[in-house]
């Protein structure tokens, strides 16, 4: 057996397979964000590893797990966890849905002219190093005693085997990685006063990266020992779990974030497009996403504010009164900002076009088509620089929605495909990449692909409906881009 834990934002996923890499069972412990301040977004990783554990013991009940050959793990991308000398945490970790460090993005930009050049990124509050520049300023005392910076994957790493470890695709979104090389920058370090010996060992995702300590072991009722994989960044785990490893492979992603990933042949920068270019988490591969901040997350905001019961229930009123309506409001997803296209911490949630007979119902669906809007943003933005993506899988919780993958469908004009054991994501990915880890498989015969549940065609009555509503949400972002600046005048470019 192997085992996959995947440390997402919204909770702490395990997934237990077997020898042939079957899912075997799976359980999730939940998470909460706490956000202070405005643009702020934080977690305290000691929750991380309660959660971990309270995962585990689910799985525990009905499952012996000492039969465990490898772990792996795969988690949220870009969050800063700062150590002291004696590896204590200083302050909460800052997530990747954290926009308070436009100001530093500017910053890094002139101290280091050529970082698009060597990360293939642009400089956006969301990754790792602005925010290290964000503590030196605001919090100098924290930032004198960091001698450690650690992703939030890789400190639950050291927790389980006392060991600093990294692996490419998630260190390629700190703005520290020379993407191409696969290898920390000393010019990205140093133009935010850190050097190499702060940062973690890095690995390709496949390879041993640590073993399991016995106090560990004992917390999670594993053996000691086992080795841990190098793992992955959510999306690239993600990508590991449902075999998209090989070039023009894609899928897309309606998790908290939403994302649309390709496999590439080889690295393929397009930060002007503000396109994600990164390491995969096998190796020599790379992967192209976009990226937008709050897909499934604006889906349970709007459950939360309306007073539905739940998405489900929410999901079900929407279908009940029908995908193809003509009218009504439009929605705009930016509730923790915006990457791609806009690169914009600034931006804002809003709906167009309320008027008095709005109903539940309709704003639900709006929300449904303006997550389908921003994501056909972040299609076109994969395409200028790669070639025609044919089809996109579709993992993560909002893909057990058939109403938004119709619509998703119709908005990106191409089938969209569902595929079994989807819901288990990135856990799967980081089990898999445990079996290669061990020995027990390589990376063609572990990372094969699922077979298809269903395929989701384009549907042309509702695509006719939905290219209206889309011509307008295209309009709104432009008409508002100085108000949402204006708000944040401490901040703007």
């Amino acid at each position: 057996m192997h085992l996959g834990l995947d440390l997402g934002t919204s909770g702490v996923k395990a997934v237990l397979t077997g020898a042939a890499g079957e899912v075997l069972a799976q359980a999730t412990a939940p998470l909460a964000v706490s956000r202070p301040r405005p643009l702020w977004s934080e977690q305290d990783p000691a929750e991380w590893w309660r959660a971990t554990e309270a995962a585990l013991a689910a799985l525990r009940r009905t499952h012996d797990l000492s039969g465990v050959r490898a772990l792996g793990i795969a988690g949220q991308m870009h969050g800063a966890v700062l150590l002291d000398a004696a590896d204590a945490v200083l302050r909460a970790a800052i997530l990747w849905n954290d926009g308070r460090c436009g100001t530093e993005c500017r910053e890094l930009e002139a101290a280091e002219p050529r970082a698009a050049a060597i990360t293939g990124n642009l400089v956006m509050p969301g990754f790792t190093a602005p925010k290290l520049l964000w503590v030196r300023r605001h919090e100098p005392e924290i930032f004198a005693r960091t001698r450690r910076v650690l992703l939030p994957k890789d400190w639950l790493r050291l927790r389980l085997t006392g060991e600093a470890i990294s692996e490419m695709s998630d260190a390629a979104g700190t703005l520290w990685l020379d993407v191409a090389a696969r290898r920390w920058s000393p010019e990205m370090l140093a133009a935010t006063g850190l050097s190499e010996s702060q940062m973690p060992a890095l690995v390709e995702g496949s390879a041993p990266a640590g073993r399991l300590r016995p106090e560990a072991a004992a917390a999670l009722g594993l053996p000691p020992g086992i080795p841990l994989a190098g793992g992955a960044g959510d999306n690239a785990g993600g990508a590991v779990g449902i075999g998209c490893t090989e070039p023009g492979d894609a899928f897309l992603s309606l998790g908290t974030s939403g994302v649309i990933f390709v496999s590439d042949p080889g690295f393929l920068p397009d930060p002007g497009r503000a396109v994600h270019a990164f390491c995969h988490a096998l190796p020599g591969r790379w992967h192209r996403m976009s990226v937008i901040l709050s897909a499934a997350a604006s889906l349970s905001w709007i459950t939360r504010v309306t007073g539905a019961a739940d998405e489900a229930a929410l999901l079900a009123e929407v279908e009940r009164a029908g995908l193809a309506a003509a009218h009504g409001p439009v929605f705009l997803p930016y509730l923790s900002g915006e990457r791609t296209p806009h690169n914009d911490p600034h931006a804002s949630g809003q709906f167009f076009g309320l008027t008095a007979g709005t109903e539940r119902a309709d704003l639900a669906r709006a929300v449904l088509e303006g997550v389908a809007f921003a994501m056909a943003d972040g299609l076109e933005a994969l395409e200028a620089r790669g070639a025609r993506i044919p089809a996109l899988a579709a993992i993560g919780g909002g893909a057990r929605s058939r109403a938004w993958l119709r619509i998703l469908a119709a908005t990106l004009d191409r089938p969209v495909l569902t595929v079994t054991g989807a819901e288990t994501g990135p856990a799967l990915g980081a089990a898999r990449l445990a079996r290669i880890a061990c020995g027990d498989g390589g990376i063609a015969e572990v990372c094969a692909k699922p077979a298809i549940a269903a395929v989701i065609e384009p549907e042309g009555d509702l695509a006719a409906g939905l290219a209206p509503r889309r011509a307008t949400y295209r309009r709104l972002y432009p008409a508002l881009r100085d108000l949402f600046a204006a708000a944040h005048p401490e901040t703007v470019r």
